[in-house]
């Protein structure tokens, strides 16, 4: 065996070589997710599958209907759908 060889290439999916990922979300594709999380610039983040989306103008807690608008290797980004539940309306209270 030479040292060619030794397997050392094939690290089972990590590295640069684990772009053969299926990815559960697609682009232009919509899905209901709940905000789970935050990130440090303030967007939501809702999982599908355990891959991370992350929504700006959302907040954690709420449950939206969702358009993926990116996806990359690690991470997608979406956008909420007009007229989903927990959008917009929902922080705009009356005044008292």
């Amino acid at each position: 065996m030479s040292f060619g060889q030794r397997g050392y290439g094939n690290r089972g999916g990590f590295g640069r070589g684990s772009g053969s990922f299926k990815k559960p979300v697609e682009v232009g594709k919509e899905y209901n997710v709940s905000i789970s999380d935050t990130s440090r610039r303030g967007e939501g983040i809702a999982k599908v599958e355990g891959f991370i989306v992350f929504v700006p103008g959302t907040k954690v807690g709420q449950n939206v209907r969702i358009k993926v608008t990116q996806v990359s290797e690690r991470f997608a980004s979406g956008q909420v759908v007009e007229g989903s539940a927990g959008s917009a309306s929902e922080s705009a209270a009356p005044p008292s």
